[in-house]
């Protein structure tokens, strides 16, 4: 990778992000990179070293555009959103499951840290959701967290605990941490974590995908309704109305390619509430 410009430091490590999972997951590289883009953009433009290194980028996303023509995730915005967004929760998920079973080694907080990194690029879609703004904050405090703990040779505490914000003077290269410093007491991530075997952790990440592990006598996840919700006759749904829904549903299309199940189930249920109530 090209060494990237001191004004551009703040993208550094979204694109090496990317140059990891260019074999991986080209779609995950091609995001990374256009945030990193647009992101560049922002921060500087007009310096000589700055603008030939995002004239490079430029070049690259466009020869990755056309190599990923047939890839319904660049073709549409919609799918691209549910990958990344799914990819990133996947490495939040194994990496919180790591954590609370007391498991800490450098590739759980490499998850995590990664984690916060691709919901960074989610961005390129609009605006974050006040549920991933608070996986972004936690993810990235809990890796500084861990990270300082091992180096200093303490033990950390497992799960969401309250403590003050760190900064990150370490490998990642990068000041971050809980925004402004601000304690994070009582935090909670609100996610429905699945519950995983205690085996060792995987040697590369993102973990293998059995994501849902139902409980014997369960037959759905807890919040699966009864029965399903049934349409009341005086619905009348907008054009956004449908919009939303065949949201939902690509949600849940794209989280079926990873296996899975719960996130599936999850938009697919948001799916059908809208779709037989009008309401979310």
């Amino acid at each position: 990778m090209t060494a990237v410009p001191p004004q551009l430091k703040a993208v550094q490590h979204h694109l090496r992000t990317a140059q990891e999972h260019e074999k991986r997951d080209p779609v995950v590289a091609y995001y990374c990179r256009l945030y990193a883009m647009q992101t560049g953009m922002k921060l500087d433009s007009k310096t000589p070293e700055s603008r030939k290194f995002l004239m490079k980028l430029m070049d690259q996303l466009e020869t990755m555009k056309k190599e990923l023509a047939d890839n319904e995730s660049i073709s549409q915005e919609i799918v691209g959103n549910a990958h990344i967004e799914n990819y990133a929760l996947k490495m939040f998920l194994y990496a919180d499951n790591e954590d609370r079973s007391g498991r800490f080694h450098k590739n759980m907080i490499k998850s995590f840290y990664t984690a916060s990194l691709l919901l960074d690029v989610l961005t390129v879609f609009g605006e974050l959701s006040e549920e991933n703004i608070q996986h972004r904050k936690y993810a990235r405090w809990k890796a500084t967290y861990i990270h300082n703990c091992l180096k200093s040779g303490e033990t950390p505490q497992p799960g969401p605990i309250g403590m003050e914000g760190e900064a990150y003077d370490d490998e990642f290269g990068a000041e971050g941490g809980a925004e402004g410093g601000a304690p994070l007491a009582g935090f909670q991530p609100q996610v429905s974590f699945r519950t995983a075997p205690a085996d060792h952790s995987p040697a590369v990440m993102p973990p293998p995908s059995n994501n849902l592990q139902i409980p014997p006598g369960s037959h759905a996840p807890a919040n699966t309704p009864a029965e399903p919700p049934r349409p009341t006759g005086d619905v009348r749904l907008t054009p956004e109305d449908f919009t939303r829904a065949q949201k939902y549903c690509k949600y849940a299309g794209s989280a079926l390619q990873y296996e899975d199940v719960a996130t599936a189930v999850q938009n697919l249920q948001k799916a059908l509430k809208l779709l037989t109530t009008g309401k979310e």
